[in-house]
């Protein structure tokens, strides 16, 4: 097969790799949500969660790792001079890292599939975060193939970290604040409600 075609193959179930890990820490979080859900809503909405948490892992997510590794081995296997090459091997580290992260999204399965909570949706919604850190990384140091550009990279990945975490703090005190407000809302339509009656 001519090295394009594998390179396009390779590409294509990376996207589609990434995709599922993004999306399975999506529904752990809805998961997790569901955990505060009175009875019968929340074994419902776990139930749910469970099988598209299971369709999602081992149809699109687990098929994708397997392939997008088989085409990147293939590739290095038609040409190792990409071995010798510095940003290959930072590459290769970040590679290893996403392995890292996957085996640890299979735990997170798991224990959920079985009705284990370890993690709060907050801690999740951070840990969703690496993957998407992994990502910048790997796709500028592919465009960029350098190993001096990597020390800007690094300054830019960390600063996007940090900007990350912080749109997450921000979106977990708006989620309070609408709570809180909507919660407000209630009592004062019950208050309002009672008064009426008494009147």
């Amino acid at each position: 097969m001519d090295f394009l075609y594998v390179k396009a193959l390779h590409v294509i179930f990376v996207v589609t790799w990434f995709a599922g890990l993004f999306y399975i820490i999506r529904l752990f979080i809805y998961h997790v949500e569901a955990e505060k859900k009175p009875q019968p809503d929340k074994k419902i909405l776990q139930t749910q969660f469970k099988l598209m948490s299971k369709r999602l892992w081992y149809i699109i997510t687990w098929p994708s790792a397997i392939l997008a590794s088989f085409f990147a081995f293939w590739m290095l296997y038609k040409n190792p001079y990409y071995l010798s090459e510095p940003w290959m091997h930072v590459k290769l580290a970040f590679v290893f890292a996403l392995y890292f992260y996957h085996y640890s999204c299979q735990r997170i399965y798991k224990q959920l599939q079985n009705d284990v909570i370890r993690y709060s949706a907050l801690q999740l919604r951070i840990w969703n975060e690496v993957a998407t850190l992994i990502l910048f990384a790997v796709v500028f140091l592919v465009t960029l193939k350098s190993a001096i550009n990597w020390v800007w990279g690094v300054v830019g990945i960390v600063l996007f970290g940090v900007v990350l975490m912080l749109a997450i703090r921000l979106y977990k005190k708006i989620r309070e604040k609408k709570s809180w407000e909507k919660a407000e809302k209630e009592v004062l339509k019950k208050t309002d409600k009672t008064s009426t009656e008494d009147n």
